[in-house]
């Protein structure tokens, strides 16, 4: 009976996902779900699906929910993190202050001045929450769903001893949607992706056993398939490979689409994956109240739910060290000689085989220079957004922002400086290390 801990448990969407999952799974039919949020109301509607999850599967499982981590810790098993620190006020500073600079972000939550400050602010959360659970439950593994997944993963592994991966879909869903590119059954693929997250590289893609990357060139030429993933396929014909992450995601990560107001138009529109302005501020800003509304109907059994196992790797994981019965993902996890061209130590994107012993990373070896290159771009601002994040330390942030790949394309280093200062002075309530 394993005892899972959800803290985030209020990030409903994946919370209800994740435990229909799980219990999909007949050796976790009696897993024991412990709820955490600092969000009341959040929290009871959470308690409330679960419950009728539970019900109206007729298992034996139970769920309990509580404000205080403290009491859900002792004796986990499983702790999986989906928070978010600070809602629309602190993530729409993210985006306005560095946009009225010239910075074009569409999601900011990974890498970029937004990227960076969710970090600063999210990383003395995530380690307070760890150090718990090294107190309270040191042998349980923590399942990271919250970005930015490898900031938040690599100071994880600086400042604390738990077991830990982290955790996102983008290889598992970029490999399907490579597959309807080529007009085939996502069953007759197989991949190999590794770099870091949000920016991993399909080293092979293959359609029953044979090369398809010549399929794939193909829809360059594509108009209707190029245009709603611009900025991928664009990287795929320079580059050589595909990358992972939805194209306005990645053309946040790199100096050469969003620069320019003409490259904005040409490679951010169009719908699609390729995400305009402010992208993010669109899905955080709906209407809360509609939102309450519908969990409400979800809790009273009012609207039906979709027991359908999705492709989140949690519940996988979770069965193959109960079971032994081995899965495959890609993990985010500390590159201890995995990439041998990218940085020791920093957190790399690689297949990992799961078990009864736990996560077991993959060798890698050496990525293609011009992919390693873009990677390490990326791993600069990660490194010194952790340390900054750690050591309460300004100037290392700014530091960070400098050699962020889109703002230094973008900026003078003065006005760098300004920009972040603004973030600084306007999201100080939400950074008390600094």
């Amino acid at each position: 009976m394993p005892k899972i801990v959800f803290i985030g448990a209020g990030s409903l969407e994946f919370f209800q996902r994740l435990m229909i999952d799980i219990l999909s799974f007949p050796a976790l039919a009696d897993s024991e779900f412990h709820l955490v949020d600092i969000n009341e109301k959040r929290l009871e509607y959470a308690r409330r699906i679960g419950e009728r999850i539970i019900k109206e599967k007729h298992l034996p499982a139970k769920v309990y929910a509580t404000t205080e981590r403290k009491e859900a810790l002792p004796g986990a098993d499983y702790v999986i993190i989906t928070i978010l620190v600070g809602e629309i006020e602190v993530i729409s500073k993210d985006i306005n202050i560095p946009l009225k600079y010239g910075v074009d972000q569409c999601i900011g939550d990974t890498l970029g001045p937004g990227g960076v400050f969710r970090a600063l602010r999210t990383i003395p959360v995530i380690i307070d929450i760890c150090r718990d659970i090294e107190k309270l439950c040191s042998e349980a593994l923590v399942l990271n769903y919250t970005n930015p997944i490898a900031m938040l993963c690599w100071a994880t592994e600086e400042a604390t001893k738990v077991k830990y991966v982290g955790l996102c879909h983008s290889v598992h869903g970029t490999a399907m949607h490579l597959a309807r590119y080529i007009g085939v059954p996502f069953e007759e693929v197989s991949y190999w992706a590794a770099g870091i997250n949000h920016q991993s590289w399909f080293l092979e893609f293959k359609h029953n056993s044979k090369d398809a990357y010549p399929l794939l060139r193909e829809k360059i030429e594509d108009a209707e398939i190029y245009k709603g993933d611009t900025t991928r396929f664009e990287m795929f014909k320079h580059l050589g490979y595909f990358v992972t992450e939805s194209s306005g995601h990645n053309s946040e990560y790199n100096p050469w689409f969003r620069k320019r107001k003409d490259l904005l138009e040409k490679y951010t529109r169009g719908g699609g994956f390729n995400g305009g302005t402010g992208y993010i501020l669109q899905l955080y800003g709906k209407d809360r109240e509609g939102y309450d509304i519908e969990l409400e109907r979800i809790a009273s059994g009012k609207e039906k739910l979709d027991f359908t196992r999705s492709n989140e790797y949690g519940s996988r994981i979770i069965n193959a060290i109960q079971t032994g019965e081995v899965f495959r993902i890609n993990g985010n996890v500390s590159n201890r000689g995995l990439i041998t061209n990218l940085p020791e130590g920093c957190c790399v994107e690689v297949p990992c085989y799961v078990d009864k012993h736990g996560i077991n990373p993959c060798f890698i070896g050496d990525l293609p220079p011009q992919l390693a290159a873009l990677n390490r771009m990326n791993i600069s601002v990660q490194e010194m957004a952790v340390k900054a994040a750690l050591t309460g330390d300004k100037e290392v942030a700014y530091y960070a922002i400098v050699y962020d790949p889109l703002t230094s394309a973008v900026l003078s280093l003065q006005e760098i400086r300004n920009m972040v200062d603004e973030m600084f002075e306007a999201e100080k309530a939400w950074l008390s290390q600094f």
